[in-house]
Formats: C-alpha cells, structure tokens, sequence
C-alpha cells in the first residue's frame, strides 16, 4: 500500500511537472496589452531641410556635415553612402526613409531620395 501512494505521488509530481512546462513555453504565444513595448527609432532621421541643402558639388566633409555620419558605408561601393532610417511602434513598421548620396573623385554627383518618408502603408 506504501508502494502505491509513492508511486502515485510520483506520478502525480511527473504530471505537474509536464503540465507547469507546457504552460510556461506557452507564455512566449501569449500577447500581453498590459506589457510595455518600446518604441525602435534606428538610422538617420532626414528633414526635408537637411535634403534641401544638399547640393550637387558638395565634399564628402560637406555632406557629412550636412546629414551626420552615414548609417550604412559600404568598403566595396566606398563612392556610395546610405542613410537609412526606420521606426517601429509596438514592433510594427511606422516609418522607414532611405537616402543614398553618390561621389565621384570626393565631390556629390548624385542623390536618390526614392525612398525618403515612406509610411507603413507605402512600405509593403
């Protein structure tokens, strides 16, 4: 009779067990509203008055100056800088910009501005 209370206690402990670990692997499932989520701001915020004094001619110093320190410098394309910029809210995409200035022999040539304030909407 001993033998089957361990046995049964036992048991009783393996279900416990297996039923607190399926509920604590599903707590990751579970979305909690109450849980704060903070907002990601990454890159390089472009104003359309820093885009406006960009001018085709500038030094790299200049552009530099102009726009802060490029979010992407790539060594293989070193005559192209990117600034990009994204902010998500509650881990959904608000807003992304985009902003690649292009040299050649250390002077603007060129500006791709495709990119620049697209909403969540426009993103997709």
């Amino acid at each position: 009779m001993l033998l089957m209370l361990k046995i049964l206690r036992l048991k009783n402990m393996r279900f416990k067990i297996i039923l607190f670990s399926l509920l604590l692997s599903s707590c990751s499932y579970i979305h909690f509203p109450i849980a704060y989520k903070m907002d990601i701001r990454q890159g390089n915020y472009i104003t359309q008055e820093m885009r406006d004094k960009l001018q085709i001619g500038m030094s790299r110093a200049q552009v530099k100056f102009v726009m802060g320190t490029p979010m992407i410098s790539d060594p293989f394309h070193a005559n192209e800088w990117d600034y990009v910029y994204r902010f998500e809210h509650d881990y959904k995409l608000v807003e992304q910009q985009r902003l690649t200035v292009y040299f050649e022999d250390d002077k603007l040539v060129r500006i791709d501005d495709s990119g620049l304030h697209l909403t969540a909407a426009e993103a997709k």
